[in-house]
């Protein structure tokens, strides 16, 4: 863990510890705070229950442990099985799935080639070596990006002449494929607010292994006595709500949805 996100969790707790009762706090993946959903939610939510709420913008494996150590009220991540996982520990008291989108497969314009499957392409990236761009920092993204690798039977990380492993967010990772015509793997809401792939393009798509599941958590009070759970629980009952499905239906980026309710 480095010193800025050492920093960030200290600062980020001590405010949780003498924050007021009408603060509640959320652990996020990056792409539902960068694409700027989460912003526009929760302003409809502080105007309708005047409770305010501070947002720690993660990769998933990163929010899930800042949740484990009781330091926030709420999870919302994009991977299943480390939410269940999370859950079946006792980690958290509330799951729901919230709403979904997909991942897409992007690498240079000058690639012509037609996707016929997410594996096909993959096995075609590995075979004539062409750089990958991995985020490599156990977000949502790049677990999902290691069960695809896995779909070939692949561990490309064993690789170094082809396959570079960053450590960066979604919107860097990006910048860097770009910079390097080369292929990554990113949630479509970060493509589409991502301003600068001027040499990049979506190369596979649509196929059932890029489906992107987002879950919301309500984190074990048993963690943290000081947890605002009340405010908490008030949030995810909106969230899940018609209203909230109304909001997240309706969040558009240049005309294009980014995220599909699918609580039910």
């Amino acid at each position: 863990m480095n010193k800025i996100l050492i920093i960030i969790i200290f600062l980020f707790s001590f405010n949780i510890a003498y924050s007021k009762e009408n603060i509640i706090n959320i652990a996020s993946t990056t792409s539902t705070h960068d694409s700027g959903l989460l912003k526009y939610l929760n302003k409809y939510f502080y105007d309708k229950f005047k409770i305010k709420i501070n947002v720690l913008s993660l990769g998933t494996g990163q929010a899930i442990r800042i949740a484990k150590d009781g330091n926030v009220e709420i999870l919302l991540v994009h991977h299943t099985p480390s939410e269940l996982e999370f859950m079946n520990s006792g980690y958290g008291t509330l799951r729901f799935d919230l709403m979904y989108n997909d991942f897409v497969l992007v690498g240079p314009k000058s690639d012509n080639n037609k996707c016929n499957s997410i594996e096909n392409k993959l096995i075609e990236i590995k075979n004539n070596k062409l750089n990958f761009i991995s985020r490599g920092d156990e977000s949502g993204t790049h677990k999902k990006e290691m069960e695809l690798w896995e779909l070939i039977s692949t561990k490309p990380e064993n690789d170094t002449n082809w396959y570079f492993s960053v450590g960066q967010g979604m919107g860097q990772t990006l910048l860097i494929a770009n910079n390097n015509n080369a292929y990554t793997l990113s949630d479509r809401s970060t493509w589409i607010s991502f301003n600068m792939k001027y040499n990049l393009k979506i190369v596979c798509e649509n196929f059932p292994p890029l489906f992107n599941q987002y879950g919301i958590i309500l984190v074990n009070n048993n963690l943290n006595t000081k947890l605002n759970i009340e405010d908490a629980k008030i949030y995810i009952d909106w969230i899940i709500s018609d209203e909230a499905k109304y909001l997240i239906n309706n969040f558009k980026i240049n005309g294009e949805q980014l995220f599909f309710f699918n609580n039910h």
